[in-house]
């Protein structure tokens, strides 16, 4: 990405624009944007970071405008230089432990603890570095299904981008059968890459991981190896709400699925689209402004929620 515009607002404003965003049908797929505290120490002020491969046009700068409803604020254009931003946001950040998981880029070493796996996640194209707080939220979710006595014979990651979360489900139901996916392109080598990396055997079979390139679960071997007995989404939560019916279709009666990367604000919606299709909360727990949602398919017996008080909070925002 060659260009930047960043808009500088509320924390309310910038989050309003993040779900305006999600309802855009026809977003120009090429505009990326993303908000975030500006600091750690200033957690109300926020900005909306919006990059372009090309000089930003009146009509970009026009859709970016739009998102705000009562007005956007003065926006600052900037020419970047010729880099991926991706891998530029995500280099040498810092490792993190959740649960067993330890995850570090190639400039850390690995802590070699016992009981502890570590996970090698280059900084890339591909989005999951374990950095973000839904994808972290997401480990330490999955840590505390199987300490519940979850078990898990087949599972699914859709959006998985660098793969670490379908890693992480491997991990801890080593017998699996698992199969990741996405929507991007890019993340098929980088996938790949990491599976080699961190000695994650690809392919169809028990403790193997199967990847494919697809769009929710429109995929001949994901329809194949449906119902799940784990389904992990990280996405985002206009599509968590419409792809609600599969997912629900694509898990067995009991099993799980777990979601992230919605705002607090917007997991009502999402728990709705999901009651809908028969699921119901088992667990959540919250990462600064982001939720984790542990949902169950209806079987025979009755399923109570309850909050994962015990996780420890993500300690870094995004």
């Amino acid at each position: 990405m060659s260009w930047k515009i960043t808009v500088l607002a509320p924390r309310d404003v910038v989050q309003a624009a993040l779900i305006a965003h999600e309802d855009v049908f026809d977003w120009d797929g090429d505009i990326v944007i993303a908000g975030s505290e500006i600091a750690e120490d200033r957690p109300d002020d926020w900005q909306l970071e919006a990059w372009f491969d090309r000089k930003p046009t009146a009509a970009d700068r026009a859709a970016i405008a739009a998102l705000f409803v009562d007005g956007m604020p003065k926006p600052v254009v900037e020419k970047l230089p010729e880099t991926d931003w991706v891998t530029l946001s995500q280099a040498g950040v810092e490792p993190i432990r959740e649960g067993p998981f330890h995850v570090h880029t190639p400039d850390y070493a690995p802590l070699e603890e016992p009981g502890v796996r570590d996970f090698v996640i280059p900084a890339s194209l591909a989005f999951g570095t374990g950095q973000h707080a839904t994808t972290a939220g997401c480990l330490a979710m999955l840590a505390h299904m199987k300490a519940q006595g979850v078990i898990v014979r087949s599972l699914a990651d859709i959006g998985t981008g660098t793969g670490l979360l379908a890693f992480a489900g491997l991990y801890l139901w080593p017998h699996a059968r698992a199969l990741a996916s996405d929507i991007d392109a890019v993340c098929g080598p980088v996938m790949a890459l990491n599976a080699d990396t961190n000695h994650v055997p690809l392919g169809d079979g028990p403790g193997k991981l199967a990847m494919v390139i697809a769009a929710g679960t429109d995929h001949p071997l994901i329809r194949a190896s449906a119902p799940f007995d784990l389904l992990i989404a990280n996405i985002l939560a206009g599509p968590l709400v419409e792809l609600a019916p599969d997912f629900a279709d694509s898990v067995v009666p009991g099993g799980s699925v777990l979601l992230s990367g919605l705002l607090t604000t917007q997991e009502p919606a999402v728990r709705a689209a999901y009651a809908r299709a028969g699921l119901r909360l088992a667990a959540r727990l919250t990462r600064g402004d982001w939720s984790v949602l542990w949902l169950r398919r209806r079987s025979h017996g009755r399923i109570r929620a309850s909050a994962v008080g015990k996780l420890p909070e993500w300690s870094r925002r995004w």
